[in-house]
């Protein structure tokens, strides 16, 4: 182990759940007294009128997507609808990602297992899961595409949400698929190679995560293969371990979604179910280069958005699950998860306060500048931002640590009504339109999947809406790229609500 990165001494491998990583100084407090969202008032306590509020908000968003869907062997949803809302979708066949949890019908399953959690679901409902699941089970039997977001794994996280047990076949065709090298991509990311990619959205990393997770006979082989992989195509560095999204991407999206804080988060996360030092070890070695090109400036830590900087007319650094400090808090809370209490003489958890203090000081949800939060989704906006706070909420309840866990939950009512404010409502129910300032008319048609649009932030939004009206206790319904950083007790692993 490097220098100045420890471990748990108590249990070196898969502690049941260790003492606070960040130290008797309590990192994970706010520190930072100038923080507009850290002064609002709000308690930890149920209030049923801001609870009543996301859920109104957020069953009229299910709503409008549940009206989006259509059906041609099996059910199929547009990722996008004509500007009018209600009708006329600019999808008029099924797309060839139609099934994927990124954009397609495997990203409704969550948001079932979401309203679960507050009610009995419709007859409607009830007939839509049932045709997820069936319409899954049956393509994952020959799919090839391995990815969390886009293929297989995806398959396993809905098929699991919606009904436990039967993401076996997705979980089997995983293990069919892999070789030494991990697994061939199908999304044509690097012109004429099929090479594996491997990040979180589109590569093995993903697959990892979603083997842990999901458990079973197929587990252990995914994941050891996996991180196998990842160790072999790592990039060594003068600080530690890195990866671009392919084996030969030369340019880096250092953060969560696309790079190495999410890679080292699935080889922690891994490692300590596995028992695999060497794998916990890389994760470390993986952390220590993600603090070598970031800041630890103001009290917080940053990331590039991308290095070298990207040619694209992008903010350098950005606040987001995918590609900001929200997403890459993940890789501290896993390495606390794997039992590391230090890294490069930082506490882990010192870390991941680090990386929310950025966030919840940088304006976010505002939009201070063309290019600065214009989105509301869970990938790259608000909703994401909103969920990773009310994990931080509910792990700091842990901890006894009230008023850490009373200003996430702040900050995650100030996104919740950001999305109120900014809801488009009607009779056709709720949706949300982001903006691309780089286009002549930068307005975007409403989106109803599960990272750009509707479905994620009515998810979200249930969830909130749950928190808010009974605690920090409230379930959690974890899902392969978040559930260590929430207590054990409070995951529900979705499955047994929806079935």
């Amino acid at each position: 182990m490097p220098q100045n990165d420890a471990k748990d001494p108590k249990n070196p491998v898969r502690p049941t759940r260790p003492k606070n990583p960040a130290s008797p100084t309590n990192a994970m407090s706010p520190t930072n007294a100038t923080n507009p969202i850290g002064s609002a008032t709000a308690t930890n306590s149920g209030d049923p009128s801001a609870a009543h509020r996301y859920r109104d908000l957020g069953e009229a968003a299910w709503s409008w997507v549940l009206d989006q869907v259509r059906e041609d062997d099996g059910p199929w949803l547009p990722e996008t609808v004509s500007e009018n809302g209600a009708k006329g979708s600019s999808d008029t066949v099924p797309a060839k990602d139609r099934d994927c949890l990124y954009a397609g019908i495997a990203g409704l399953a969550p948001v079932l297992a979401e309203i679960a959690r507050q009610r009995e679901l419709t007859a409607r409902e009830r007939s839509l899961a049932a045709g997820i699941v069936t319409r899954l089970s049956a393509a994952a039997k020959d799919r090839t595409e391995p990815s969390l977001y886009d293929g297989l794994a995806g398959d396993a996280t809905a098929l699991r949400l919606l009904a436990p047990g039967t993401e076996s076949v997705a979980l089997r065709r995983l293990a069919e698929l892999a070789a030494p090298g991990g697994w061939r991509t199908t999304l044509c990311f690097e012109a004429g190679s099929d090479a594996p990619l491997n990040d979180i959205i589109m590569g093995t990393a993903g697959v990892v995560l979603t083997a842990v997770w999901a458990g079973g006979e197929y587990a252990e082989a995914i994941a050891t293969t996996g991180c196998e992989a990842l160790l072999r195509v790592a990039d060594r560095t003068d600080a530690g371990l890195d990866w671009g999204i392919g084996a030969t991407t030369e340019s880096r999206a250092p953060n969560y979604s696309h790079g190495t804080a999410g890679v080292a988060s699935a080889l922690a996360v891994a490692g300590a179910a596995l028992g695999r030092e060497d794998f916990v070890e890389a994760a470390v070695l993986g952390a220590r280069h993600v603090l070598s090109v970031g800041r630890l400036d103001d009290d917080g830590f940053v990331v590039p958005h991308t290095i070298p900087p990207s040619r694209r007319e992008v903010e350098p650094v950005t606040y987001t699950w995918c590609h900001g400090p929200t997403g890459t808090s993940h890789l501290f809370s896993a390495l606390a998860h794997a039992g590391v209490a230090k890294v490069s003489g930082f506490c882990v958890g010192e870390l991941r306060r680090r990386c929310l203090a950025s966030v919840l000081t940088s304006g976010v949800p505002r939009r201070l500048r063309p290019g600065f939060w214009d989105n509301d989704g869970r990938c790259c906006g608000t909703a994401g931002v909103g969920d990773v706070l009310l994990d931080a909420a509910q792990d700091c309840a842990d901890f006894a640590d009230a008023e850490s866990g009373q200003m996430y939950v702040r900050a995650a009512r100030v996104m919740g009504d950001a999305l109120v404010e900014r809801a488009i409502r009607d009779g056709a129910g709720a949706r949300w339109r982001f903006l691309e300032h780089r286009q002549e008319h930068p307005l975007l048609p409403p989106n109803t999947s599960w990272m750009q649009g509707a479905a994620g932030i009515a998810g979200y939004l249930f969830r909130l809406a749950r928190f808010a009206g009974t605690g920090p206790e409230a379930a959690v319904v974890d899902r392969p790229d978040q559930w260590w950083a929430v207590p054990e007790r409070l995951r529900v692993a979705g499955g047994t609500a929806v079935s």
